[in-house]
């Protein structure tokens, strides 16, 4: 669980940060109140279960019972912190499915133990940790664009109680004279190669999007990405989320079709971007919320399900919060269905986009393998919709095998996620997600 996107890199110790000077850090908005209730392990489609085995290595039930647990623990560290800030300093799934809570203080640490939970010393608090991220990245934020460039992401380590720094091994790299650098990956978001999917298309299916009039479009020039949840604007009209990344005109109401294999010229329209964003000042976050029109409901985006690009469907019952080493399973058109756990809950990276240039975009990190095309896709945890995918180490790789094979020495795949409550938080119209609870 310690692969945070690749981050074996430059370690920086919350006590290194002490020479950068203190800057006000943002209030953080109360995370939304997360659905728990969840299918039974009999109702899981067919290649999810495959998926929970082959990569988790656990039964469908444990999968449902660690997601539940981390939904739990996630509110009950929220409390905490709230009534004892100095003293919290994160919480997450132990590789044995249990939770923990660790903690600065003995007194805090007794009433974790009291409140039924495992408990770790400290010496840092997580308040501190975001205030050391804010300045790390503060101080990123004014290197010269060259040096800036071969910083690839900043994040918390819950586990290790420090900030991490993802730096590429490279001259200008070693030139910031930070110690270990270890690993030379990049977070790259770029189209990929998709197939056939199955008729009516769901979450982690194919969308094409051109920023011109799709016959007018170079086949090298369409964008291809996933689509996300399925979800209702605050004004009644049916939408999907996915990444803001996948819009290739940012800014503007770019056209989404479904894809006809046969003839790309013919590809039915579904809708439009309405919204989308790549690492805002405000927010930080990459989304985009696609409006559907008629042909995109009768095709059946206005179902709260997923799927993988060939696969049987999940049904999403609720919304959920990324708890460090809970169970996710990802869903895209390109590796389908793929599973892993929550590496990181606070992840701050450089993506680079189409044009080259790179945006500072927030989200958690997780292990599940993810390839190029899959971007936009849904990642759940259980039944619970956890977020969407905006980027990863693996984007390059041809299949997901080769990607574990080539990265296992880095240790492993690691993915960027955009967390889907902090997403509904942002749009702020009402948006709500589709799911079968509704």
């Amino acid at each position: 669980m310690r692969n945070v996107l690749a981050l074996r890199a430059a370690v920086v110790g919350a006590s290194a940060m002490l020479l950068l000077a203190p800057l006000a850090t943002a209030a953080q908005a109360a995370p939304t109140t997360s659905g728990s209730t969840q299918l039974d392990a009999a109702e899981l489609p067919a290649e999810l279960v495959e998926a929970i085995t082959r990569d988790l290595r656990i039964s469908p039930q444990e999968y449902l019972d660690r997601a539940a647990r981390a939904q739990e623990l996630g509110t009950y560290a929220q409390n905490f912190r709230s009534e004892r800030p100095e003293d919290y300093a994160g919480a997450w799934i132990g590789t044995d499915g249990q939770p923990v809570v660790a903690v600065t203080s003995s007194e805090a640490a007794e009433k974790a133990a009291q409140d039924g939970y495992t408990t770790k010393f400290a010496p840092v608090s997580a308040a501190s940790l975001e205030q050391t991220l804010s300045e790390l990245n503060s101080w990123i934020s004014g290197l010269p664009k060259d040096i800036s460039s071969q910083i690839n992401s900043a994040s918390i380590d819950v586990l290790d109680n420090r900030v991490v720094l993802d730096v590429v091994n490279s001259p200008i790299g070693h030139a910031l004279n930070l110690p270990t650098l270890l690993a030379n990956v990049k977070v790259m978001l770029s189209p990929g190669q998709g197939g056939p999917v199955e008729p009516g298309p769901l979450a982690g299916d194919t969308y094409i999007t051109t920023e011109h009039a799709l016959q007018d479009t170079p086949t090298d020039e369409i964008t291809l990405c996933s689509l996300g949840f399925n979800a209702v604007d605050g004004d009644g009209t049916p939408v999907n989320i996915s990444a803001g990344h996948c819009n290739p005109a940012l800014g503007a109401n770019s056209p989404v079709y479904l894809p006809d294999h046969a003839d790309i010229d013919a590809s039915p329209r579904i809708g439009q971007f309405r919204s989308s964003s790549v690492g805002s000042a405000t927010d930080g976050l990459d989304y985009s919320v696609i409006a559907l029109n008629d042909a995109g409901v009768r095709a059946g985006l206005d179902r709260p399900a997923v799927r993988g690009a060939n696969g049987t469907t999940l049904t999403i019952t609720g919304t959920a919060r990324p708890v460090v080493g809970a169970p996710i399973c990802k869903s895209g058109q390109t590796s389908s269905f793929t599973c892993g756990v929550v590496a990181a809950d606070h992840v701050e990276s450089q993506l680079f986009v189409a044009d080259g240039t790179s945006r500072l975009v927030r989200g958690f990190a997780g292990t599940a393998c993810t390839l190029a095309g899959d971007s936009g896709g849904a990642i759940v945890t259980g039944t619970l919709a956890l977020g969407i995918t905006s980027g990863s180490n693996s984007s390059g790789a041809p299949n997901c095998l080769e990607a574990n094979l080539v990265l296992a020495p880095q240790g492993g795949t690691a993915n960027l996620g955009i967390p889907i409550n902090d997403i509904v938080d942002a749009v702020g119209t009402g948006l709500t997600v589709r799911t079968a609870r509704d």
